[in-house]
């Protein structure tokens, strides 16, 4: 008797360990069907890709709509580690969309998805995937918000959690609180607030906090009424060819209120992030009505609250907003930052702000900021805000930023700004090609070299610099002729070296990075060249730089 009991206690032990093994690794995750022809929760039990039959109640068969599966005002439907499949369509996400019984247009801004259960793991995350996310993410469903919806997804709360092949959107043309106040002077399209029915507009297309080790892959959030993103408290993000385009306030907005510091690798890979602070035409997709903070808008394409963590953008393009590109210059002690093979183009602030321990490598980046000239909403001020200067580098007591390799141009005050430093701080330019401009608020002279007023240790080694004010040539620069590219306007810029330029063999190999601006090795054996662009001979036509339009 006893031995059968403890047999028993034996056999129960290695079940349990068992079972929890078969959930550790994921055996049990479930996975979820939505599709427009799909049924109700009665109807369906979404563990099928399959329409609803017409009869019958918990049908193998796929939900409607994603309010279904997250409905408002509810719990989700699934468990954490479980998967949700979207299929291919637009779906309205707000008052009057399936599976949205307990919104009243009377608050129909809280009519919003739930936050996505989290993952049990970083291992083994939820999953919200459109039809098409293993083959190119052809087709992707649209999430469309409606009559002021604060949101369309959210993850606050939401741990171990990945995004795949969607489209979030509204079906209005108009920024919310657009020129309020009366202050623009061009065309006002302005969302209505005043009353119902609002219209088909949402705020906000992602908002997150207290999240961590989620992955944005394939995710297109453009044309919001208010952010693209707004997030902050996060820990472990990955955005892989991500969009965030022509949300009517910014792109990214960090600043969710009190701490909203961020932590671990924020990875932004094949990422753009353009157009923000103008209206998007839904039913087209242009641009209209650009704003920026002298009307009482935003304009940022991506900034931060104080925050930490390592930031990591590669192969990045960030272009068109109406003011800073990307600000990070609220780094606590610890951050890190990187850019790497990335176009940073045509904002109407500081292209790059940098702060703490910082690396700036293979980019090219076209200060540009007063590219918006003549747009109505705009005013003089929001044009090269801030000085206009191209990159802004705010160091540290012992930091050090680098900057190896790039591209840089400038119609700023200066071309490059620092501050912050002490004695004992860096700031190392190898192998750059930097070129001035007149500058827009002052045409009557050129863009300064470089300004601070600390006393950081500046190290030049093997640049080009061009037309900066009172001629500044430091170290060993290059400074005489030509930038040697295929075209120095700014307006229309192209850094492409030509075959008899000067910055061709002319930068320090060992500081230059292994590949360049377009992922070319650089010259094997020999020496390296000045700038983001190696020449390798003839110029490939998939290395235009503005081949995709953004000029």
């Amino acid at each position: 008797m006893k031995s059968t009991q403890s047999f028993s206690r034996s056999a129960v032990r290695a079940l349990v360990f068992l079972l929890l093994s078969l959930l550790a690794s994921g055996a049990w995750a479930a996975t979820y069907y939505i599709r427009a022809d799909g049924g109700t929760a009665s109807e369906c039990n979404g563990r099928s890709n399959q329409p609803y039959p017409g009869s019958g109640t918990n049908q193998d068969c796929a939900w409607e709509h994603p309010f279904v599966a997250l409905p408002p005002g509810g719990s989700a439907r699934f468990a954490g580690g479980d998967s949700v499949i979207i299929g291919s369509g637009n779906y309205m996400m707000g008052v009057g969309a399936p599976g949205a019984d307990s919104c009243h247009q009377s608050w129909s801004w809280e009519c919003a998805m739930p936050p996505i259960p989290s993952g049990p793991s970083p291992s083994q995350k939820t999953r919200i995937l459109g039809a098409g996310h293993e083959s190119g993410c052809s087709n992707a469903p649209e999430l469309w918000g409606t009559e002021r919806s604060q949101s369309i997804i959210s993850l606050d709360g939401s741990s171990n959690v990945e995004l795949a092949c969607l489209e979030v959107t509204d079906h209005a043309s108009c920024i919310d609180f657009h020129c309020h106040n009366g202050q623009c002077g061009g065309q006002v399209a302005a969302c209505n607030r005043d009353a119902p029915p609002f219209g088909k507009w949402a705020s906000t297309g992602i908002v997150a906090r207290d999240s961590s080790n989620v992955v944005l892959r394939d995710v297109n959030i453009h044309g919001m009424a208010n952010q693209g993103v707004r997030a902050g408290r996060l820990s472990d993000w990955t955005m892989d060819s991500v969009k965030i385009n022509a949300n009517g306030w910014a792109g990214w907005d960090g600043d969710i209120g009190a701490d909203s510091a961020n932590a671990g690798t924020m990875l932004f890979v094949d990422t753009e992030i353009a157009w923000n602070g103008c209206v998007e035409d839904w039913q087209t997709g242009d641009t209209f009505g650009c704003w920026g903070q002298g009307g009482g808008g935003y304009g940022d394409g991506l900034g931060t609250a104080d925050s930490e963590g390592h930031w990591i953008f590669e192969n990045a393009r960030v272009h068109h907003n109406t003011s800073d590109g990307i600000d990070l210059l609220h780094m606590r002690a610890g951050g890190q930052i990187t850019i790497s093979g990335s176009l940073i183009d045509s904002n109407a602030g500081n292209q790059v702000k940098v702060s703490r321990s910082a690396l700036i490598e293979n980019s090219i980046i076209v200060g540009n900021c007063g590219f918006f000239q003549g747009e109505g909403n705009m005013h003089d001020t929001d044009h090269c805000r801030a000085l206009g200067d191209t990159v802004s580098v705010g160091l540290e007591a012992g930091g050090q930023t680098d900057l190896i390799n790039n591209t840089i141009v400038g119609q700023g005050n200066c071309v490059i700004s620092g501050g912050g430093g002490t004695s004992d701080s860096q700031l190392l330019f190898a192998n750059n090609l930097i070129i001035a401009n007149p500058y827009w608020h002052d045409p009557s002279q050129q863009s300064c070299l470089y300004y601070s007023g600390s006393s950081e240790q500046l190290v030049w080694d093997s640049n080009a610099v061009y037309q900066a004010r009172h001629g500044a040539c430091p170290g060993d620069s290059l400074c005489s002729g030509t930038p040697g590219i295929e075209n120095a306007a700014i307006d229309d810029f192209d850094g492409y070296p030509l075959a008899d330029s000067l910055l061709i063999d002319a930068a320090n190999p060992g500081l230059a990075p292994e590949t360049d601006f377009f992922g070319n090795l650089r010259s094997a054996g020999g020496t390296p060249d000045i700038g983001a662009i190696e020449v390798l001979g003839e110029v490939d036509p998939g290395d235009l730089i503005f081949s995709d339009g953004f000029n």
